[in-house]
C-alpha cells in the first residue's frame, strides 16, 4: 500500500463482509472492480474519465466507471456512496476525501 492508512475496518456490502480504509489523503472514493463483478452491482460510465496511480502498485489505472454502493459498519451506521470502480491492492472500498466532506 503506497499511502498512509488513516483507519481500517470492516464494513458490510450486499450481505459481504468487506475491507475498507478511509483515508482523508485520497481525492478519491473507490470500490475495487471485483466485488462490483462478484455482487453483480450495476456501473455506469464515468462522467469524466481520470488517470489515478497509487490504487496498485507499480501500475497506473483510468478510472471509466462509477458505481452507486451501499454498505454498513456495524449494527448502526449505513451510508450510500459514489465510488470510481478499479483493480486495487489495499482493500475493497476506499473512502477519500468525497465522503468526508
Amino acid at each position: 500500500w503506497l499511502r498512509e492508512n488513516i483507519f481500517q475496518t470492516r464494513c458490510t456490502l450486499s450481505g459481504k463482509v468487506c475491507n475498507l480504509i478511509i483515508d482523508g489523503g485520497s481525492c478519491a472514493n473507490v470500490v475495487v472492480v471485483s466485488m462490483v463483478e462478484k455482487l453483480n452491482l450495476k456501473p455506469k460510465k464515468h462522467p469524466h474519465p481520470y488517470k489515478l496511480s497509487w490504487l496498485r502498485k507499480g501500475n497506473e489505472v483510468k478510472v471509466y466507471k462509477k458505481c452507486l454502493i451501499q454498505f454498513s459498519i456495524g449494527k448502526n451506521y449505513h451510508d450510500e456512496v459514489l465510488c470510481d470502480v478499479n483493480p486495487m491492492d489495499a482493500c475493497h472500498v476506499l473512502l477519500g476525501q468525497p465522503w468526508q466532506y
